[in-house]
């Protein structure tokens, strides 16, 4: 009789892999987190909970900062943009989203930090 737990093991290499990439993307978002004004990240956090039932046209169950943009809150790319302008309102600031990414709008979270670290600074 064999272990069930042991037969779905993975490798030890394979699991040392994925807990170097794991490991990378932490520092990775702790870096970028570095360049980020916390508190300009909490209102911006706060604006996006706050915004996306109405940009989402719908009541929202209650949602973190780790929830999922696209799969749990069920954001679209027309309803992204929406997002970022009515924030742009809330926060009364200019985003700059030319180095926008897949990664940024992983979730409510990543969104905060990217608009805290991309605010275009006024003349």
């Amino acid at each position: 009789m064999t272990d069930s737990a042991t037969d779905l093991a993975l490798p030890e290499s394979t699991t040392a892999a994925i807990d170097t990439m794991a490991a990378a993307a932490a520092a990775a978002a702790a870096a970028a987190d570095a360049d980020v004004d916390p508190e300009l990240r909490g209102r911006a956090l706060d604006g996006i909970l706050q915004l996306l039932p109405r940009v989402l046209k719908r009541d929202l169950p209650e949602i973190g900062e780790n929830a999922c943009l696209f799969d749990e809150v069920g954001l679209t790319s027309a309803a992204t943009l929406e997002l970022i302008l009515e924030l742009e309102d809330h926060l009364d600031v200019q985003i700059d989203v030319e180095g926008i990414d897949q990664d940024d709008l992983r979730s409510v979270g990543t969104l905060a930090g990217f608009v805290a670290g991309h605010v275009i600074a006024e003349d």
